[in-house]
């Protein structure tokens, strides 16, 4: 299990440094004003629908499916071709409308600015169709335990970006956001390549083939396994979706308050998604397929022996994650993005936006882990209800917190919606599982570490203030 996670965080490490060194050179070419606020709305776009269709949602309810029909060749090609089908559908539809779905996600810009980010909504549309293949070859690779492929592939999207912005130096901030969308979909393309090459090389597009050959001949044998998978997909896809509205709905809300404010989100979140992404999604990515097959041959008591090593490996980490980004927030936040056209004011806007996020690390961090115990056994309708009581709160939250807060409420908000979740969770997994996790000489340990860093990290700051 530590090997697979070990390999999926390095990858998403390595994604992470790419992906901040493309920040760190968004944010000096386009600093945090209307052009910037323009790219980072086309780009949520697509990113919003494949979250929603493809990776959470799909790979949640695939990989149980997979696993359990005796007919993998034609179910997951049936499966392929009808997601495929309704992703390109979509796409088509935001290219011949894309100021209706450019003003749907950003209701606060004015008419001219819609204008001008529409055409580039456009554009990164396209990266929909090419991640949701890369998803589904995923998913059959992640069931075959290997990672290193997905893990990595995310460093290909970086790299298309970065060489988007060195191509678009002393260029005019529309040429840039341009080059930029155009740099999403080369993005997408070799990350898809980097799939179909591990796919062939894993001897499994012999099983696509056979699937693809046989689908008309055998699509009544799988009736009943293709009714179940859509059966569970739709309340995991809303399960999931559920962050991505809330993701859409801080954008929403953003776009009413100061230029720049939309930015300040996006900054900070990528500071806040860099410890969750390299441990709670790494594990969870690692553990599910691993925990699907026990539950499946009923072995529970290994597969709660698995998510207890889990548990206390993040909770360990998250835990110093946390304490270490909400004391070191602001030096975080100025020694990656502070150059160039991000100014001490923008810092000091995302840094209070940082500090409401890192609050909810260490139960969004959680969350994920215990939610795929849900997703493993089936239970995606309680998943569901679950995602859709926090967004409640949130929605709540957003509104009362926007005024006095500003954008940084918005932050707290999703915070309050994570924490929410977190403990509905662990009411479906059952609080007297969860106590017998707790009941352990890591509980005092992770007391006393939680102490101590605390301190050190307090005489670390003292020290740089000094130096400065």
């Amino acid at each position: 299990m530590f090997k697979a996670i070990f390999t999926n965080s390095f990858g998403i490490l390595l994604s992470r440094i790419l992906g901040f060194i493309r920040d760190l050179l968004t944010a000096s070419a386009l600093g945090a004003n209307i052009y910037s606020d323009i790219f980072f709305i086309a780009f949520k776009l697509p990113n919003l629908f494949r979250r929603i269709f493809a990776e959470g949602a799909f790979t949640q309810v695939f990989i149980p499916a997979f696993a359990r029909t005796r007919h993998k060749a034609v179910f997951s090609v049936n499966i392929f071709l009808v997601f495929v089908s309704i992703i390109l559908l979509i796409t088509l539809l935001v290219n011949i409308l894309p100021a209706l779905f450019t003003k749907a996600i950003a209701v606060g810009f004015s008419q001219e600015t819609i204008a001008i980010a529409a055409p580039y909504v456009a554009i990164n549309f396209w990266y929909l169709p090419l991640i949701f293949a890369m998803t589904f070859l995923s998913g059959m690779l992640q069931y075959k335990n290997h990672f290193a492929t997905t893990a990595f592939s995310t460093a290909l999207l970086n790299l298309s970006l970065i060489g988007a912005l060195l191509l678009s130096h002393n260029k005019e901030e529309s040429e840039i956001v341009y080059y930029l969308s155009v740099g999403v979909v080369i993005g997408g393309v070799l990350q898809l390549i980097a799939h179909i090459i591990a796919i062939y090389n894993m001897g499994l597009m012999k099983l696509l083939f056979g699937g693809v050959k046989y689908l008309r001949v055998k699509s009544k044998i799988i009736k009943k396994d293709t009714q179940k998978f859509r059966r569970n997909f739709f309340p995991a896809m809303w399960g999931n979706s559920t962050a991505q509205v809330s993701a859409f709905l801080d954008t929403f809300l953003a776009s009413f308050l100061a230029t720049g404010s939309i930015s300040y989100l996006y900054y900070a979140n990528r500071i806040f998604q860099l410890p969750l992404a390299l441990f709670a999604i790494a594990t969870s990515i690692a553990l599910f397929p691993k925990i699907a097959r026990y539950l499946k041959n009923n072995d529970e008591a290994k597969a709660k022996a698995n998510l207890k090593k889990a548990f206390w490996f993040l909770a360990f980490v998250l835990t110093a994650s946390t304490i270490g980004g909400i004391i070191l927030s602001k030096e975080i936040t100025w020694l990656l993005f502070q150059r160039g056209a991000f100014s001490a004011t923008d810092t000091a806007n995302t840094t209070a936006v940082l500090q409401m996020y890192m609050i909810g690390l260490l139960p969004f961090g959680l969350q994920k882990l215990f939610v795929l115990w849900l997703y493993a056994k089936e239970m995606q309708m309680q998943a569901a209800k679950i995602a859709t009581l926090s967004l409640g709160v949130y929605v709540v939250m957003a509104l009362s917190f926007i005024s006095p807060f500003g954008v940084a409420g918005l932050a707290l908000a999703s915070t309050l919606g994570g924490v929410v979740s977190f403990v509905f969770t662990l009411k479906v997994f059952g609080f007297h599982e969860f106590f017998n996790f707790l009941k352990s000489k890591n509980s005092i340990y992770l007391l006393i570490f939680s102490l101590l860093f605390t301190d050190l990290l307090l005489e670390f700051q003292t020290f740089l203030f000094k130096m400065v």
